[in-house]
């Protein structure tokens, strides 16, 4: 008898144990679950005032805003088939603050529902606040805290980041198209592939120069608008690459899987279009026998195959027009690779694509030698560049 009520008893424990259910568990009802946050620094004086008064103490501290975009019951219905009405899929938060952590807790007295941001997607940073202090500092809180994880994209905004936060339709989600449109990359030179928090982490830790992704909003749309430059050595915002400069930038690192190249008919002035299927690239340092970098040379090759092309009196079947239109294609990329390298060295003086991480692989002891102030002695080095374009499909037609 006493051995069935130990069986019994061996029975019962566990099973108990697992109708408990998740001791920790939230009701999703009762939670504010935050999809994208922003950050801008504060400008407007009564925003300042209001601050400073709340406060109840002066000071020329900067300020800055956050928004967090939370996703409404609305959009929750309209996933899983219910009915949706014309009301906003999510809802905008702002609170204005000189720390993250006491600003995001201030949001609770606009808020009835606890934020949980374990759902969150995007982190977007305003120029101005990119620019006035360095991207450690405010992120800071962002990789402490354990509720945001570490895949969350950065990005940049050459505007008011909280403006890239709002969408005309009201079903549209400004976080989850910003997500969409990163994931694009593989189809496009002119889109970084994505940071992200623990990428940027990295980054800042190694003290070099890098890029982030550019957001904007223009009459009310949010598109991706080329890279913005940030300073190794201060940790902050110096300029921004255009979409054709981030193209460059895409050739020298040879990490494009897709996208499109424009060339033009030497004797016709037509657009030839060229399809990337592949493209690598190697950069080669050159020392002389004295230790000092004489230059680098930057090899770029890639297949592909003509898409389209509007030059009515050639016919694509013919070697001799396959042969110009690699060489319109050549020209093309070497315009794109030189004129950012031109802005990278001149007007930036930073070096943000791996030509330093090839002279730390190939001369470990020079590189430990220049690394301090490698954003400046790269700016004075020449670069040679060969490119190279084959052309080995041309489609279904050969008109």
């Amino acid at each position: 008898m006493k051995h069935r009520w130990f069986l019994l008893g061996g029975l019962v424990i566990p099973v108990t144990l697992f109708l408990t259910g998740c001791w920790s568990s939230k009701e999703i009802e009762d939670l504010g679950i935050i999809v994208a946050t922003s950050l801008d620094l504060e400008e407007e004086e009564d925003r300042q005032e209001e601050f400073l008064e709340q406060e109840g103490r002066s000071g020329d501290r900067p300020l800055f805003t956050i928004t967090n975009q939370f996703v409404t019951s609305k959009s929750m219905n309209s996933s899983s088939g219910e009915e949706s009405s014309q009301q906003s899929a999510y809802k905008n938060i702002s609170e204005t603050g000189d720390a993250i952590l006491p600003t995001l807790r201030n949001m609770t007295l606009k808020n009835e529902k606890r934020a949980f941001a374990e759902h969150s997607k995007v982190i977007i940073i305003g120029e101005n606040l990119a620019r006035t202090m360095n991207l450690q500092q405010i992120l800071d809180f962002f990789l402490r805290e354990q509720e945001i994880r570490p895949s969350v994209l950065i990005l940049i905004s050459k505007d008011r980041a909280s403006s890239t936060l709002e969408a005309t339709e009201p079903l549209e989600i400004p976080a989850f198209q910003i997500v969409e449109m990163i994931r694009g990359h593989d189809r496009t030179t002119n889109i970084l592939p994505p940071v992200t928090l623990a990428k940027l982490e990295g980054q800042l830790n190694a003290g070099s120069s890098f890029l982030l992704q550019n957001v904007a909003s223009r009459n009310g749309t949010t598109r991706l608008e080329g890279v913005a430059v940030i300073k190794g050595k201060t940790e902050k915002l110096i300029g921004f690459l255009n979409s054709k400069e981030l193209e460059g930038i895409t050739w020298i690192k040879g990490k494009g899987k897709g996208g499109v190249v424009k060339g033009f008919d030497k004797e016709s002035g037509e657009p030839i279009i060229y399809e990337i299927m592949s493209m690598k690239s190697k950069i080669t340092p050159n020392v002389d026998g004295n230790g000092n970098i004489v230059s680098f040379k930057l090899n770029i090759e890639s297949e592909g195959r003509i898409s389209e092309h509007w030059v009515e009196t050639e016919s694509t079947f013919k070697n001799e027009f396959l042969e110009k239109s690699e060489k319109a294609i050549e020209q093309e990329v070497k315009q794109l690779v030189t004129n950012v390298m031109d802005k990278m060295q001149q007007e930036y003086q930073v070096e943000v694509v791996g030509f330093g991480k090839q002279l730390r692989i190939d001369y470990p002891k020079l590189w430990r030698k220049v690394e301090k102030d490698w954003d400046e002695i790269f700016s004075e080095i020449p670069i040679k560049y060969d490119i190279k374009i084959t052309i080995n499909d041309y489609g279904t037609s050969g008109g």
